[in-house]
């Protein structure tokens, strides 16, 4: 059985990727298409993927969540140097917003700036907790 803290963790975490989905959403479907809004996506991406990793693994060391945040979306960018996420997305449309179609240099740079982004605020979070903790 998980911890109050830990459950409170994860009730916070499942409330940030919430956010984030509409946020990206709202990116994705109200935003004028660009380079900054690609950005902005790319780093929505990154920010839910490693939220999600936190979720499951809310004791994990910070660079283990990096880690499996950063393979995740680079995996997911690689895969579209083959035709399988635009025939996946041929089939059922809003696989896209999940595999995208087409892979681009730069979003390697935006998913890890996104990952680094979560992985420092969380990391602040819980500094600051443990001080109040201390205190």
């Amino acid at each position: 059985m998980a911890s109050p803290r830990t459950l409170t963790r994860r009730l916070v975490l499942a409330t940030a990727a919430l956010m984030t989905v509409a946020a990206g959403l709202a990116v994705h479907l109200l935003a004028p298409p660009g380079v900054v809004i690609d950005a902005v996506g790319d780093i929505l991406y990154a920010v839910l993927i490693t939220l999600l990793v936190l979720f499951v693994a809310p004791q994990a060391r910070w660079w283990v969540t990096a880690a499996f945040s950063l393979a995740w979306c680079f995996g997911v960018e690689l895969l579209q140097l083959t035709s399988w996420p635009a025939q996946w997305a041929a089939s059922f449309p809003p696989v896209r917003l999940v595999f995208g179609l087409g892979f681009s240099p730069w979003d390697l740079l935006w998913y890890a700036a996104g990952v680094a982004l979560v992985v420092a605020i969380d990391g602040l979070l819980i500094r600051g907790r443990r001080a109040r903790l201390d205190a």
